[in-house]
């Protein structure tokens, strides 16, 4: 399988179709929060820029249905200007009058970002009428947008079928993506230990199943713990169980058992009647939880079992938080994971979504090795799918 690289195309003085991915948190005024995502595409964008080319940058953000101005991209074309200082033009539009306008007057070395994506109802539709509109504003098409890489949209799947092999690529921020997961699945310095939380087993059941033959230890946190821990007969109380997987639950224990993976549960928990600030809370082992309580984050003695389990790790994946990380009173047993995490000499990949916004509320984010701009994605990649967006760049007749 060769992913054809950005490096391998003759760019020099083109037009390149940029799809990013600029999905980025921001507060109730429309302040970015986080600007990673931005900062990662950069490499990809300063490259064509050194090459002399007409630049069109495109992105989603958020799920707006139809135009909504609190989904606009201004506040990233203003980012995307402070870090590049240089102008941004800004399209009104998508692929109306106002973007291919602006398009015709682009010059060499200028950039253009256009709307919202997912301001047309094409995009995450797939549709061909709408990825071949796209497919007018560049020469070349490079996808470095990971975080939606595993969606079959316009602008990452279709949008492909306009560009012949030696028109379209992978920039920089994708192939590292897809090596560091590759090289992680297959052929990691060991010992090797999985941190897997998150609420629900569902999204995590065939991560797990793809990640045990792999790996020598794996910890399992968060509300997915719960059905776990009821598969084995214990009392959750009112935490989150989903019943329709407890046999799913056993038999990833029981494969654990003979592949020689050793399985780490909590062993305590924060336990609470209602999930508020000012709830009382107790602390008591797997064995007390009470009856209406649910369990809401580890313990301390669990946070001590799992930094014991991780002594000597030498490479960690961590994709879930361990508990109700938002909420201060239920972030304790996630965020003193993080901070041992952030302190082991390991490689330290940090699967995208949740838990890298909680390694960056931690304080964490600049000791891992290496943080994930896509959760979906790097979860999909996990569970050893080909993404849409990645398939669509595979060069047939590459090594």
């Amino acid at each position: 399988m060769h992913i054809k690289s950005i490096k391998e195309l003759e760019l020099s003085g083109s037009s390149v179709f940029i799809r990013c991915d600029f999905n980025v948190p921001m507060d109730e005024f429309g302040n970015i929060t986080d600007d990673r995502r931005i900062r990662s595409a950069l490499q990809t964008i300063r490259y064509c820029l050194d090459h002399d080319c007409k630049i069109v940058l495109a992105s989603h953000l958020g799920r707006p249905k139809g135009y909504d101005e609190k989904y606009s991209l201004k506040p990233v074309a203003k980012r995307l200007h402070t870090l590049l200082k240089q102008d941004i033009i800004m399209a009104k539009d998508v692929i109306g009058e106002d973007a291919k306008k602006k398009y015709e007057n682009l010059k060499n070395g200028e950039i253009l970002l256009l709307e919202n994506l997912r301001f047309e109802k094409g995009e995450t539709k797939n549709d061909p009428e709408f990825a071949k509109e796209l497919s007018k504003f560049g020469e070349f098409y490079i996808n470095d947008a990971f975080g939606v890489s595993h969606r079959a949209h316009a602008s990452v799947e279709a949008i492909t079928h306009y560009y012949d092999q030696d028109h379209k690529g992978a920039g920089f921020l994708l192939l590292k993506e897809i090596q560091f997961f590759h090289h992680l699945l297959k052929r990691p310095t060991r010992p090797f230990v999985a941190v897997v939380g998150g609420s629900k087993v569902s999204s995590k059941l065939k991560a797990l199943i793809n990640l045990l033959p792999k790996v020598d230890k794996m910890l399992i946190g968060g509300g997915m713990a719960f059905t776990f821990l009821k598969a084995l007969g214990e009392e959750v109380g009112n935490s989150i169980v989903e019943d329709d997987l407890i046999q799913d639950a056993l038999n990833i224990i029981d494969e654990a058992k003979k592949l020689g993976v050793k399985l780490y549960l909590p062993v305590d928990f924060v336990v609470s009647q209602t999930f508020s600030e000012d709830t009382p809370i107790k602390y008591v082992t797997y064995k007390e939880i009470p009856k209406g309580w649910m369990g809401l984050d580890i313990g301390p003695a669990t946070v001590r079992l799992f930094r014991e389990a991780l002594n000597d790790a030498q490479t960690i994946l961590w994709n879930g938080p361990m508990g109700v990380y938002e909420m201060d009173k239920f972030a304790r047993g996630s965020f003193q994971l993080s901070h041992f995490i952030a302190q082991s000499y390991a490689t330290k990949v940090i699967g995208g979504g949740d838990t890298a916004d909680l390694v960056q509320r931690a304080g964490d984010d600049e000791e891992m090795t290496f943080i994930s701009t896509g959760g979906g994605a790097s979860l999909e990649l996990i569970e050893g799918k080909t993404l849409p967006g990645v398939a669509a760049l595979i060069v047939e007749n590459g090594d």
